[in-house]
């Protein structure tokens, strides 16, 4: 299997990467994984860290095409190969491809990922390893470059159309077993946990039933779990500093990073909401089915949340497989049960039946399946 895995500067995709080679080691899959910025650099000793991106395009397609070469070359000795690089690049010249049609032509990716983080971790990263000047804006505009020309590659080759997904790193948990999972155990089934998230803040009883419901579908299937990814409670964080008059917010609990402007995070309200949006009915098309958490409330009221109604509707009207646990003693209205394919009252009730379908195929992380 081979995969080509994009993502914006600021991700620090190889120490993710090592995550992914650490999992196949311990379940004894062979995986290389070529990291073609370091080719690029090694080609060109003369480059000082950080500075490759100043070379004419010249050169830099030049770099380029000879490291990719390299990697064609080395292919038939590797059974599963991960390829890290980027799709686009913006910088002093501009925005620009950071591939050559040809060369992945030959490649011929089984999947394309592009992986993303939230954009305050991005931001920490550029500060702390890369002289990158941003605004947060930017890093909006360049995830989604890389999504969109990412997905642009999965299906440019007719005769071998890849598998295209997108997939964040995680902010409280590494996702290097997702990734791990979507190479080399594909017949796994890939599943969109939807539950309710700002109707919850306040509620940590609430909160910690929907984590173990979490915790229990990411050990069980391939999960593209919208959590991941949670600048919606970094904008509302600045919106509640404004209100109260300062100007800046802290970003890391010790303060190890400069502070964040309010004014700047309100100012990209507008592409968090509808990257959001965009981002988990992506998520949700490139999964199997949909398994969604309704909780009770205080009062016995379900937690259902508009985003859930609206996922649970997009997964039924791309035909997958809608699966709702409804944990409220009020009944379900007939928007959810004409979209759900089935109702649980309970996680044990749904894993029971996924057991019964075949559906849990992977008891042991490491099984090969």
């Amino acid at each position: 299997m081979r995969m080509l895995l994009t993502g914006q500067v600021g991700l620090d995709r190889q120490a993710y990467l090592d995550e992914v080679e650490a999992i196949a080691r311990a379940a004894g899959e062979k995986l290389k994984v070529f990291h073609v910025g370091q080719m690029m650099y090694r080609e060109a000793r003369d480059v000082q860290p950080d500075r490759i991106l100043d070379l004419p395009l010249w050169r830099l397609n030049s770099l380029r095409r000879a490291v990719f070469r390299d990697i064609l070359a080395e292919l038939p000795g590797h059974p599963n190969v991960i390829v890290n690089s980027h799709a686009t690049f913006r910088w002093k010249q501009g925005l620009f491809a950071a591939f050559d049609f040809d060369q992945l032509a030959q490649f011929r990716a089984d999947i394309y990922v592009t992986l993303l983080d939230n954009v305050q971790t991005v931001h920490q990263r550029l500060i702390r390893d890369h002289n990158v000047e941003h605004s947060l804006k930017d890093l909006m505009v360049w995830r989604e470059e890389e999504i969109l020309a990412t997905e642009i590659l999965a299906r440019a080759d007719p005769g071998h159309p890849g598998e295209f997904y997108v997939l964040a790193r995680g902010r409280h948990k590494s996702t290097a077993m997702t990734l791990f999972r979507l190479l080399l155990r594909p017949r796994m089934r890939k599943v969109y946990p939807s539950f309710p998230m700002s109707h919850v803040l306040d509620l940590p009883r609430t909160q910690n039933e929907i984590d173990e419901f979490r915790r229990r579908m990411a050990g069980s299937f391939i999960t593209f779990d919208p959590g991941d990814v949670d600048e919606k409670t970094l904008h509302a964080r600045a919106v509640a500093a404004a209100a109260e008059g300062r100007q800046t917010i802290s970003i890391s609990p010790d303060d190890t990073h400069p502070p964040l402007r309010t004014a700047e995070i309100i100012s990209i309200g507008g592409d968090i909401d509808g990257q959001i949006c965009a981002r988990d009915f992506m998520m949700v098309r490139q999964s199997d089915m949909i398994i969604s958490y309704i909780p009770q409330l205080p009062g016995g009221r379900p937690g259902l949340s508009s985003g859930v109604e609206r996922e649970l509707q997009h997964a039924h009207d791309h035909a997958r497989e809608v699966y709702v646990i409804w944990r409220s003693k009020a009944a379900p209205s007939p928007f959810i049960t004409q979209a759900a394919s089935r109702l649980f009252g309970s996680v044990d009730e749904a894993m029971e039946y996924f057991a019964a379908r075949g559906y849990l195929v992977a008891h042991n992380l490491f099984d090969k399946v």
